[in-house]
């Protein structure tokens, strides 16, 4: 890996933590801030390689709809998050897999424990995401969440994943 490969793969680890401790820390109008204009947010059900257009997923956002859920998130009616969930991401096998004129994909893999007065549970997702350098920093154009239980009914997911 030469020197210039090894700094975007920092840049690009660090984008991803920052991201996942925002999330965390249910810092979501800031969250919200790492997207582009014309962003979408997918999470599939059902399997890996789903055509969110034809078949049902758990996420399918644009711009407009994430910042929806986000407003939706401070209202103080998402009654499940009452009170909010205590969230712990551990991030890991970070990859930049390719880059694509003014997009750089990159890879990684995250288990996220809940612990919420309904229980805990244990959540592992396998992220994809499309970054694009926009006023000199990385943003999310796409973030595809492919959730390792996605075949299985999932019983309430309140929070942003």
């Amino acid at each position: 890996m030469n020197t210039d490969q090894l700094r975007q793969l920092m840049e690009v680890s660090q984008f991803i933590h920052h991201e996942a401790r925002l999330q965390d820390e249910h810092r979501y109008a800031e969250w919200e801030q790492l997207w582009t204009d014309d962003a979408i947010y997918w999470v599939p059900a059902n399997g890996d390689d789903t055509d969110p257009e034809q078949q049902m997923s758990i996420i399918y956002d644009n711009r407009s709809r994430l910042g929806l859920r986000v407003k939706q998130l401070y209202t103080g009616k998402r009654h499940t998050q009452l009170p909010q969930s205590r969230l712990c991401r551990v991030v890991s096998n970070i990859e930049v897999q390719a880059q694509d004129g003014e997009h750089l994909v990159a890879r990684s893999n995250a288990l996220i424990f809940e612990s919420h007065t309904r229980g805990e549970v244990l959540w592992a997702a396998k992220n994809e995401y499309r970054l694009r350098r926009v006023d000199g920093v990385w943003r999310m154009a796409r973030k595809k969440v492919t959730l390792a239980n996605n075949h299985s009914a999932l019983y309430t997911m309140s929070f942003l994943i």
